[in-house]
């Protein structure tokens, strides 16, 4: 991984979306302030090792955190689109989760002491400023989310949630829906959602049969309206399923 100080320009700052509401100023200032470095295609752009006092900014690509499971086994967390990078959650005792970032593809990441980014960022409102901390925090909120409603979903369910979530990260309007920006390997689908890869792919010939999805290339396109009322329906029958078994239940 290579790096140097280069002041990368305020226009493409601009264009990430979770720090576009600094100022020019700001902008400016974090520009001229930011070490760049280029990262290979499945290289570590940092892990626990690193310094938590440092921030990354995710300039071109895309990457992703992962963490070991229970098993050992090392599995997709979060898939990271250009902008800054979640910062890691603070340890727990007693469990070691090895989270790490990881460049999907060729990324240039740009790095700064955090205490520097606070101090170029303090001039905002307290409202821009809780939007800074929890773009730094990330979607660690989404992660315990989905692992606690993952619980009682199905298959089906869970798959269906998390191209929901794909789409409003990765997505760009299409004629068909909304289209992934990255390639959808089945095997991260199956990270994502605790399953085997031939589960999900039978699964995503059943949603593109049932027009939830289509293919554009090697890309996913979801219609998310047909998506939504897809898990409002399955939510409908879940309930009169329990409603029945409690009428049968009744003496």
């Amino acid at each position: 991984m290579s790096a140097l100080r280069a002041s990368i320009g305020t226009r493409r700052l601009r264009g990430l979306k979770n720090i576009s509401w600094l100022t020019a100023r700001q902008l400016e200032r974090l520009s001229d302030a930011l070490t760049v470095s280029t990262v290979e295609k499945r290289a570590i752009i940092f892990d626990e090792k690193h310094s938590p006092d440092s921030a990354y900014i995710l300039l071109t690509g895309v990457a992703r955190i992962t963490c070991r499971n229970r098993k050992g086994q090392r599995t997709l967390v979060i898939m990271v689109a250009p902008g800054m990078i979640p910062g890691f959650p603070p340890p727990v005792l007693g469990i070691s989760y090895n989270f790490r970032c990881e460049a999907v593809t060729v990324c240039r990441v740009g790095t700064i002491d955090l205490e520097a980014f606070v101090e170029i960022s303090l001039g905002i409102a307290s409202a821009d400023f809780k939007r800074m901390a929890e773009s730094y925090l990330g979607r660690w909120d989404l992660v315990q989310l989905r692992c606690a409603n993952f619980m009682s979903c199905t298959l089906e369910e869970r798959l269906a949630l998390s191209l929901l979530e794909l789409s409003e990260n990765f997505g760009i309007p299409d004629p068909k829906g909304i289209r992934l920006t990255l390639p959808t390997r089945h095997r991260d689908l199956a990270e994502l959602v605790g399953a085997s890869r031939p589960r999900i792919t039978e699964h995503l010939i059943t949603f593109e049969r049932k027009h939830l999805i289509t293919r554009n290339s090697r890309q996913l396109v979801i219609n998310r309206d047909r998506l939504e009322g897809f898990l409002a329906q399955t939510h409908i029958s879940a309930a009169d399923s329990e409603y029945g078994k409690a009428r049968r239940s009744l003496p």
